[in-house]
């Protein structure tokens, strides 16, 4: 199982030294991988600028956005996006996280639309597949760079969950982001079996692709921090679901995280991201270690 790490991208008050100390950390550790997600509201970074830096500042690791909120976006301007970090990143975005997104006031924030959001997304994918193969879209327009310089284009992984949604995604995705806030392996096992299913059904011959992920902390008062970040990353939720959300996840010391590591390599995940909960490099050189003891 090939592990990566997600950056702080959602702690205020981040600096570019900061960055680049992750950029460094997880660059030169095991991790296969350095994501990074998308929010508007509060202090999130931008994932595409976020990545990007990262992109020329590492030398090793796979980029992946996990994951784009793409009917928030023109598919055209996420299709060029894609190709340009591929190309800065000498080659090294291999897949692509996209996913619906439930936050409606970061809809309104960037004029988007909240609902139909299904159906355009839909839409936007085969228009992200057109303009990779260099067609074009707009009649006598010509195609949109940059020519990418990939022999393939990276995966499409669905962040979805519900049945409805990924048996809708099991016409064009190549493969799941499936999450479990706890790293629980009944749970991403469940997403899993959806979607084997729902891929067979659509007469798909390739198996999805399996990703995964959860948050933990290795600092110190580890289960206060990962307590307050998950509740204020599901507040919009309401103050009950999220306070039930955060009180049901423990991964906050180095044997609840290996438990966690081994849980996701069970439920067949093929690539994992942790997401942590601080900003603080303790996140990544403590995990080192349960690496080491890990033997991965």
């Amino acid at each position: 199982m090939k592990i990566g790490i997600c950056l702080p991208y959602m702690k205020a008050g981040l600096t570019r030294d900061d960055y680049l100390d992750w950029f460094r950390a997880i660059d030169q550790g095991p991790f296969h991988a350095l994501s990074c997600g998308e929010r508007v509201h509060g202090p999130t970074y931008d994932m595409r600028v976020v990545l990007s830096a990262a992109a020329v500042a590492t030398q090793r690791v796979e980029i992946t956005p996990t994951l784009y909120v793409l009917p928030m976006h023109s598919a055209t301007r996420v299709a060029k996006e894609v190709a340009t970090l591929d190309i800065l990143s000498g080659g090294r975005v291999q897949n692509v996280a996209v996913g619906y997104g439930g936050r409606e006031k970061d809809y309104e924030a960037v004029d988007a639309r909240f609902h139909g959001r299904y159906g355009r997304m839909d839409r936007q994918i085969a228009q992200i597949q057109q303009v990779w193969a260099g067609e074009e879209i707009i009649a006598g327009g010509g195609s949109i760079g940059p020519e990418p310089t990939w022999e393939k284009p990276p995966r499409l992984l669905a962040g979805a969950m519900g049945p409805k949604s990924i048996e809708r995604c099991a016409q064009w995705a190549d493969g799941l982001y499936a999450w479990s806030g706890n790293g629980e392996t009944e749970e991403l096992q469940r997403t899993f079996t959806m979607a084997d299913a729902a891929w067979d059904r659509a007469g798909r011959e390739q198996k999805p692709y399996r990703m995964g992920g959860f948050w933990y902390t290795l600092a110190q008062e580890g289960q206060r921090k990962l307590y307050d970040y998950v509740y204020e990353y599901l507040a919009i939720a309401g103050p009950e679901i999220a306070s039930m959300m955060a009180e049901s996840v423990h991964r906050s010391s180095a044997d609840t995280v290996m438990e966690a590591l081994d849980n996701a390599e069970a439920a067949g995940c093929e690539e994992l991201f942790m997401v942590p909960a601080t900003a603080e490099l303790v996140e990544v050189e403590a995990l080192l270690e349960v690496l080491a003891r890990r033997g991965g």
